[in-house]
């Protein structure tokens, strides 16, 4: 088993890492709430609540936020792909479960940063350390039901509430895969876990159906092969021939897109068991290569596509887990919205933002099940 020491860096490392009938016309219209479960691809604030003083202290702080003007927990320079894509729906930013005293009136976050699909105690073992954010999809779908309950008098009150709200359940999964790899799983060996991650995705949306939901959007993972982090950990140990095109490593990006072939199909299915409700698939992997492929037309600097704008180490990656961004020794760059990794796991605002429009106004929602607000447009 990996020492305690190793183990911290490499929580805070994984943590970094961290609908109508059918396809009706109006599927995305009259949209008054979003609910979402997820990790830090989504949190907006509640693993800083979450967290015991001392942990994960770098995301509290600037240059997390400084984008956005301030730190909020996200763990970006400024906004998620979740923010943007309420926006342009026009609602207000989501609010994290766990924040006090805010409005939840237009929907709740419920996703944690860090946080697996699976349970911990039913994916972990000795070989592998168990995670410190045990907040998995179980956990938030139970914290979902619970703020349902609360929030509305009868069953009958809630199917009403989700037949004007959009659910995303995802991305997630990712940490599951991020554990085991650290627990130096060869490949072959974390793909065994691939069934039961996509298992619990799907339990865990066809419950969010059966309670009314009827705008699902489930995400795939991305191409985690274009990972400053992931790219700077396998830089020792490959070769030439390990990386395509895009100086990506092919590998782990087959690996991903396993995931997600699983996934997509699973998507399918769930759609012909619910042909009442608009179920989703939001093709991360691709529209992420297609963000790299496009880099300097969409305004990024394409030398620097696969460099972290924060971090530390220099090099073609600019990344090393012993001093990660926020960390003594680690700087930011002067202009993050030319990069598209932020801290070498996550990405800048401005990726986000230009995620969010391929995806959502572009191709890689598939089917495409909402329909913005004239007057909002895109962000």
């Amino acid at each position: 088993m990996a020492s305690a020491a190793a183990f911290l860096a490499f929580s805070l490392f994984a943590l970094h890492l961290c609908c109508c009938h059918g396809q009706a016309a109006d599927a995305g219209n009259g949209v008054t709430a979003i609910y979402s479960l997820g990790d830090s691809i989504t949190d907006t604030g509640n693993l800083v609540k979450e967290a015991p003083p001392g942990m994960f202290e770098t995301i509290k702080h600037l240059p997390y936020g400084v984008t956005f003007g301030y730190p909020t927990g996200r763990c970006s320079d400024g906004l998620l792909m979740i923010d943007f894509l309420a926006q342009d729906l026009g609602l207000p930013f989501l609010n994290p479960y766990l924040g006090k005293n805010k409005s939840f009136d237009h929907g709740v976050n419920f996703a944690v940063a860090g946080a697996t699909a699976m349970d911990p105690a039913d994916q972990f073992n000795r070989s592998i350390p168990v995670p410190f954010v045990a907040n998995s999809l179980k956990v938030q779908l139970r914290w979902f039901k619970d703020f349902m309950k609360s929030s509305f008098a009868t069953d009958g009150e809630i199917r009403k509430r989700l037949q004007n709200s959009l659910v995303l359940v995802g991305e997630i999964g990712g940490n599951d895969y991020n554990y085991a790899f650290f627990g130096n799983k060869e490949i072959n060996e974390v793909e065994k876990l691939i069934p039961g991650v996509v298992r619990t995705i799907i339990d865990a949306t066809k419950e969010v159906l059966e309670m009314g939901a009827n705008r699902v959007i489930v995400p795939g993972n991305f191409p985690i092969g274009c990972v400053p982090g992931y790219l700077t950990m396998k830089a020792g140990s490959s070769e030439p021939s390990d990386y395509d095109s895009s100086g990506c490593l092919r590998e782990l990006n087959l690996f991903a897109a396993k995931h997600n072939s699983r996934l997509q199909r699973a998507v399918a299915d769930l759609k012909a068991a619910y042909p009442n409700a608009s179920v989703a698939y939001a093709d991360y992997f691709n529209s992420f290569l297609a963000l790299l492929q496009n880099a300097s037309s969409l305004g990024f600097d394409a030398a620097s596509t696969r460099k972290a704008c924060c971090g530390a180490g220099g090099g073609d990656y600019n990344f090393d887990r012993r001093r990660m961004c926020g960390a003594e020794g680690a700087t930011a760059c002067a202009e993050p919205s030319t990069y598209v990794s932020w801290d070498g796991i996550h990405m800048t605002q401005a990726a986000y933002r230009a995620m969010s429009s391929l995806i959502y106004h572009g191709r890689y929602l598939e089917p495409q099940i909402l329909n913005f607000p004239e007057k909002y447009g895109q962000t």
